[in-house]
């Protein structure tokens, strides 16, 4: 099992509403989160903006692969990408910045 870390950052003026959003994620982006193979999912965000993000999946390019089919995820990064920083013109799944994990305790 891949055990997976990013960062992004959120607008500081979107925090409130960035968390607002993530209380009713909708239900077809779990289904999909789910189904292609993102497990032990959690969003950590710090007063500044920065957002970490944490998974742990079979195989990180083929869950991400598989996102990129499904219309909820087309829809969830169109609505979600402006409350983002430094994207560059990518959706937000596509701008994450993946940390190197270099300890795990067993």
């Amino acid at each position: 099992m891949e055990r997976v870390c990013f960062l992004l950052k959120v607008k500081p003026e979107r925090l409130e509403e960035y968390k607002q959003r993530h209380q009713t994620v909708w239900p077809e982006m779990l289904a999909a989160l789910r189904e292609t193979g993102w497990h032990n999912y959690s969003l950590f965000l710090r007063e500044d903006g920065l957002l970490v993000g944490y998974l742990e999946t079979p195989d990180f390019e083929k869950a991400r692969a598989g996102m990129a089919t499904r219309e909820a995820n087309a829809r969830w990064q169109r609505d979600m990408a402006p409350f983002f920083e430094a994207l560059a013109g990518r959706r937000p799944d596509e701008g994450l910045l993946r940390l190197e994990e270099v300890f795990h305790l067993e």
